[in-house]
């Protein structure tokens, strides 16, 4: 059996209500990088966001353009924890979006896989912020 196409998820789409406030928030309080910001006409653009020093998959941007669009901005799973933003350094990390004013749904907490926090996005969207535990 030859071995199959190459793939990767580049790119994960987040609706949110107003482009320059989603970008607003993730750059000034999670510290993501800006990697793109396009005009493609007609109020529309192709915003790409990613966490610094990240090589992996980006955050595409998109503006709800109708009421179906806008009632998914910050449910799009329903309430259950939509994002995963794995760390190196969760305690450095965690103090510092805590200083930026972050909204964190719980205290930090230790599980049998790593150090774990649920926070929000500026639409209430629900997070965790992880850092797993060594291999051993």
């Amino acid at each position: 059996m030859g071995r199959g196409t190459q793939q990767r998820i580049a790119s994960v789409a987040l609706v949110v209500d107003n482009y320059d406030d989603a970008i607003e928030f993730y750059t000034n309080k999670l510290k993501f990088e800006l990697l793109e910001d396009t005009d493609l006409g007609a109020g529309k653009r192709w915003v790409l966001i990613a966490p610094q020093n990240s090589s992996g998959s980006s955050i595409l941007l998109a503006q709800a353009k109708n009421e179906v669009e806008s009632q998914a901005v910050g449910n799009q799973t329903g309430g259950r924890v939509f994002l995963f933003l794995e760390t190196d350094d969760f305690w450095t990390d965690y103090e510092s979006m805590c200083e930026r004013g972050v909204a964190f749904n719980e205290a930090p907490r230790v599980e049998s896989y790593g150090t774990v926090v649920v926070f929000q996005d500026l639409y209430g969207n629900k997070w965790d912020l992880l850092q797993f535990n060594p291999p051993s």
